[in-house]
């Protein structure tokens, strides 16, 4: 891939933050730590050509299933709507009444599959719908992104071995691996390193790289669709929860607050500079 579309998929992500950071403004509340530090992963799948889904037929039988098992991930939202599966102003009603879009993802939501509710559930129902497309030999690829610290959930352990076992390579899943979960960080609370070598242990085959680097996540997926190995596969992609606010990254305070007062035009001059230094980016490219 190019720089120039390097630089595209980092200005898509930089867009994705700032609507992101409105509807969180607009309705004041929103997980917006968590939303930021999976928006390259979510721009990449979407973006970056591994996703199959046809916005004009959201329930295609041949389309990929991807599902937020991270649900409070909202940064997809903006995403879906720029596709096309549901208009751009619906953003401006995020967690309004009567609103479709709320804190957490429900399955009524156009290019959407399941409800995320509790988490540790996002797995286990992405392992049976890789299960279901090998029983049925349908070439719709499974792909479920996880946070870090729902992977202390025994759930998840459960259909990382049942995955394992019925050896679903059309399977992947993705964990945000930004180290935080609501109120301190994972390895003090329940340690989970050492991470790769535990999926490894449910017969996955597991990659790390970094969360945030456009090249690393689609070099990761490139041959996703055609790998030799029959285990499935999970990429540990570290990240910095609430990425490109420096006053939010690392600290596990911002997981549940509001961005409100001084925070909300501080967060709009960074993002700002960010949108500024990838159009000189940009325009250096076509130099």
């Amino acid at each position: 891939m190019s720089g120039q579309e390097i630089i595209k998929l980092e200005r898509k992500a930089n867009w994705v933050r700032r609507q992101t950071l409105e509807m969180c403004v607009r309705a004041n509340t929103g997980f917006l730590a968590s939303a930021f530090s999976s928006v390259e992963i979510l721009v990449s799948l979407y973006y970056g050509g591994i996703l199959r889904v046809d916005p004009e037929n959201p329930l295609w039988p041949e389309r990929d299933r991807f599902i937020m098992s991270k649900g409070h991930a909202i940064s997809l939202y903006p995403i879906l709507a720029d596709q096309g599966f549901f208009p751009l102003h619906n953003l401006e009603t995020f967690c309004q009444e009567n609103c479709i879009l709320g804190a957490i993802a429900e399955n009524n939501i156009p290019g959407t599959e399941v409800v995320a509710g509790s988490l540790g559930h996002g797995l286990g129902l992405g392992s049976g719908m890789a299960l279901a497309a090998k029983m049925n030999k349908e070439q719709y690829m499974t792909v479920v992104l996880l946070g870090d610290g729902e992977c202390q959930e025994g759930s998840v352990w459960e259909a990382a071995m049942f995955a394992g076992h019925h050896q679903l390579n059309n399977l992947v899943a993705i964990v945000d691996r930004n180290f935080l979960g609501v109120t301190d960080f994972t390895e003090n609370f329940l340690r989970l390193n050492p991470f790769a070598e535990k999926w490894q242990s449910f017969s996955w085959d597991a990659t790390v790289i970094d969360g945030h680097s456009f090249p690393d996540i689609l070099q990761a997926l490139a041959n996703f669709r055609s790998r030799k190995s029959e285990k499935p596969l999970v990429l540990i992609a570290q990240t910095t929860k609430g990425k490109g606010l420096s006053f939010m990254e690392n600290i596990p305070l911002w997981h549940a607050t509001s961005v409100s007062g001084k925070y909300i035009s501080l967060a709009r001059e960074e993002l700002q500079q960010k949108e500024n230094e990838l159009n000189r980016g940009s325009d250096h490219e076509n130099c």
